[in-house]
């Protein structure tokens, strides 16, 4: 079953505690550690690096070392990026997880949590085009519970990260008011100051099939199916109105594959302009069905808004 936005399993980067460190900047040496790990093959960006095992006591602070400077704009929190990564353990030469095996980017919000405190700390600040490697102390990481079975408790991550893109992202959908004249559908606030806009459903049965509506029309590229999506969005149940998730209520938006979610949202999201707000309403077989999630009870029906932000 596809899940829902905001309930998307990422790698092995998401969960961490708060803590701070100091950043030292290499050079385009791969041989330059400054105290992390050397890169022994694959040095250059877009490479798939081999880390060598760390030596000596862990840093107890986390670590930047750029390899490589790229010369795009310079990453800052709320912006999407587009990554690849190798990661690993200090005191092993395996890697627990990595993106270029997947041929596939990873996708983040920078600042918004979706991934260990190292990552957004470690990866702001820097150029696009650049990849640095990351020294990561626990309790930037996973802390004394780990990631079993791959990350140990206790254990300091070492990452090599090719920041590959970065879109930055507004904090709203703006463009062209839509007017809303369907009384059986639910109706939608036209805010545009980053705060959840209002969302009423009326009393009357639902619809059966898939409403996906302009509440506001913006004027960017039409998302496609291979779309990877930065959005803000807030979902209710139609029976009674009760919100059960809310990128608004996490203070971040959410960043996801539209090819990764229910089909209410890949099939109601595809064709629409980036920087609009789209109403949704998804009936049980584009939902979650006869099964239960979490606070959605099953053969729901389920309504969201939708601002389309940003697309890489």
């Amino acid at each position: 079953m596809r899940r829902l936005a905001g309930l998307i399993v990422v790698p092995l980067l998401l969960l961490s505690t708060a803590a701070c460190g100091s950043e030292d900047k290499g050079s385009d040496n791969a041989s330059m550690t400054n105290g992390l790990p050397a890169i022994t093959a694959g040095a250059k960006f877009g490479e798939k690096p081999t880390l060598a095992k760390g030596e000596g006591d862990p840093p107890k602070d986390l670590k930047v070392n750029v390899i490589s400077e790229g010369d795009g704009p310079v990453t800052k929190d709320g912006d999407a990026l587009q990554v690849n990564y190798l990661g690993q353990t200090w005191d092993s030469t395996t890697p627990f997880d990595n993106s270029f095996d997947k041929k596939e980017p990873f996708t983040l919000t920078l600042g918004a949590g979706q991934v260990i405190k190292g990552w957004d700390q470690g990866l702001k600040g820097q150029k696009v085009g650049s990849r640095v490697e990351i020294g990561i102390p626990p309790e930037l990481g996973y802390g004394e519970q780990g990631s079993p079975p791959s990350i140990k408790g206790g254990a300091t991550l070492v990452f090599v990260v090719d920041i590959l893109k970065a879109t930055t992202v507004p904090k709203s959908a703006e463009g062209t008011e839509v007017p809303q004249t369907d009384a059986k559908l639910p109706k939608v606030g036209t805010n545009t100051d980053g705060k959840a806009p209002s969302l009423t459903v009326p009393k009357n049965d639902p619809p059966k099939a898939l409403v996906s509506n302009y509440v506001i029309e913006g004027k960017g590229e039409a998302v496609k199916a291979t779309d990877t999506l930065t959005v803000q969005y807030q979902g209710v149940l139609w029976k009674d109105g009760k919100k059960f998730d809310s990128s608004y209520d996490r203070g971040a938006p959410a960043t996801f594959q539209l090819a990764g979610v229910i089909q209410g949202w890949s099939k109601g999201l595809e064709g629409k302009k980036v920087g609009s707000r789209v109403l949704l309403v998804v009936p049980p077989a584009d939902g979650y069905g006869d099964q239960a999630q979490g606070p959605i009870p099953a053969n729901s029906t389920l309504v969201f808004t939708v601002d389309i932000l940003a697309k890489q």
